[in-house]
């Protein structure tokens, strides 16, 4: 009996963590970038004169 106890606890945990690591993956990913996305060049057109 112990040891399905323990085997049940370590399951949990592992499956606590691998969902804890997934949802923190995602937040990371949908994070907003630390600097705007402006263009290093920029090209004069006919209607910016």
């Amino acid at each position: 009996m112990r040891r399905l106890l323990a085997a049940l606890t370590t399951a949990l945990f592992a499956a606590a963590l691998a969902a804890g690591a997934a949802f923190g993956i995602v937040a990371l990913l949908e994070a907003p970038p630390e600097q705007p996305n402006v263009p290093l060049i920029t090209y004069e057109t006919a209607a910016t004169r």
